[in-house]
């Protein structure tokens, strides 16, 4: 299955417009799992949008994505989680081409990092030279709650019916990525101010739309399994690429605060709780190959 991840406008948080991605807290690398080929080089295109995409055989492309973003997707953080850093890692732009061996397989959504994502921190502490440390700090945050004493879901908020385990590795694995108007399986996309999220946990939801909100958002609804939803809400950031005017925004739609409520039945709660930051050490600018 080819997976792509969009960051249009210099975006590199999760659930930005275009690209599909779920933050998972995973474990620390393991030194044994590495692309057995790579080439790093500097993108100086001067172009607004990223991509990252993952295409069957082990094979691994990034194009002019900056550094800040390859070491938020290594570790499956969101941006307000990594710390530190020269300003060179969110301003300056990389293409990326590696190869695992063999064809490693992709988790199923909410499973933690996969084998790429492992060997993307080990091409960062080798060409990057970056070493990171975790911390933990009180932070405010949000929880996740249900909107509503009996605990029922809103009217969008469905369980979900579809198994992605069977799916990523079926008749559709290794096709192409759905279009902008296709239905999303197994998944999440944004379009502006409209999120469609399939065969997930809401752990994945949360995880999502804390780019947006600006902080951690821990799920706290009780609910298990996997759900699927719709999700139409005016978006109070715009995106869009630099010099291009945002889409029109409909006056009639609600913050994603009040669509989380009224449509899935879920409240963002303002609290506090310990967030897991990634400290940046020390890293260096890659020579180019």
């Amino acid at each position: 299955m080819t997976r792509r991840l969009f960051l249009p406008a210099l975006a590199a948080a999760a659930f930005c417009a275009g690209f599909e991605l779920y933050a998972q807290q995973g474990p620390e690398p393991n030194p044994s799992i590495s692309f057995e080929a790579a080439s790093v080089k500097p993108n100086k295109s001067g172009d607004g949008n990223a991509m990252i995409r993952r295409q069957p055989g082990g094979r691994f492309n990034a194009v002019n994505v900056p550094a800040r973003f390859l070491i938020t997707f290594a570790y499956q953080i969101q941006g307000f989680q990594l710390v530190g850093g020269p300003g060179w890692i969110a301003n300056d732009r990389f293409d990326i081409v590696a190869k695992m061996e063999g064809d490693p397989p992709p988790m199923p959504p909410g499973a933690g990092p996969d084998q790429m994502m492992l060997a993307m921190r080990s091409l960062l502490a080798e060409r990057f030279k970056l070493v990171v440390r975790r911390e933990t700090r009180e932070l405010d945050i949000y929880a996740l709650i249900m909107a509503k004493a009996d605990g029922k879901p809103g009217p969008t908020l469905k369980p979900s019916t579809i198994d992605c385990a069977a799916e990523m590795n079926g008749p559709r694995a290794g096709g192409p990525p759905p279009g902008p108007n296709d239905l999303v399986r197994c998944g999440s996309r944004q379009n502006f101010g409209q999120i469609h999220f399939s065969g997930m946990p809401l752990s994945a939801f949360a995880n999502g739309i804390a780019g947006q909100v600006g902080r951690m958002v821990v799920d706290r609804t009780g609910l298990s399994g996997v759900w699927d939803f719709e999700l139409n809400f005016a978006p109070e950031r715009p995106i869009g690429a630099p010099g291009a005017e945002p889409p029109p925004v409909d006056p009639n739609l609600p913050t994603l605060f009040t669509a989380v409520q009224e449509q899935l039945g879920l409240k963002l709660e303002p609290t506090k709780g310990p967030v897991e930051a990634l400290v940046i050490d020390s890293i260096q600018q890659p020579t180019a190959d």
